[in-house]
């Protein structure tokens, strides 16, 4: 895996043993960017599920000036740390090891522009996350959600009760992505 364009293009980041965290794939993570290319720039972005932290730190590569990274797994955070100092981004990085409920009461006086949630597939986390991320008002009036799963009718099901507007959607091979305002 690796950061596929801006300032830190080609930089090939640490990622998780075992099959617990699956990456984004660089086609689908390129398709992302070139969706929301023209929201990046300036933009505070927060990844609920990060993982290695990819797809925060892409972003910052990109002109995010400021991205939270958030994942439960110490595993996780110490992979997010590694890519982090990796990629010289540490002014530009908070990183919290919690699980989602938490960080986004810890995140509640910011606003974020973009907002990535990638759950463990399964999980009613999205519908969750989306009640909290709507509780705090911590999404900007133009900002962008963008959900990651594998059953995208269950995803749709689960999410048709909260006030969102659904943008965008896309299928990549397993992966749909979702993008609501």
């Amino acid at each position: 895996m690796r950061i596929i364009a801006g300032t830190a293009r080609g930089t090939k980041l640490y990622t998780l043993p075992g099959l617990e965290t699956r990456p984004t794939l660089d086609r689908v993570k390129e398709s992302i960017f070139n969706i929301i290319q023209n929201h990046i720039k300036d933009s505070c972005v927060l990844d609920l599920f990060a993982g290695s932290g990819a797809i925060g730190l892409e972003m910052i590569s990109r002109g995010a000036k400021k991205a939270v990274l958030c994942d439960k797994s110490i595993d996780a955070i110490k992979i997010i740390q590694k890519n982090v100092t990796k990629t010289h981004m540490e002014k530009k990085v908070e990183i919290y090891n919690t699980d989602f409920k938490a960080c986004i009461e810890k995140v509640k006086e910011q606003k974020f522009d973009l907002i990535y949630i990638d759950p463990p597939y399964a999980t009613d986390y999205i519908g969750q996350s989306l009640r909290l991320i709507k509780d705090f008002k911590i999404l900007n009036t133009e900002g962008i959600i963008i959900l990651e799963t594998d059953d995208e009718s269950r995803i749709l099901k689960e999410i048709k009760n909260i006030d969102v507007e659904i943008k965008d959607k896309r299928k990549y091979g397993r992966a749909s992505i979702i993008f609501l305002k």
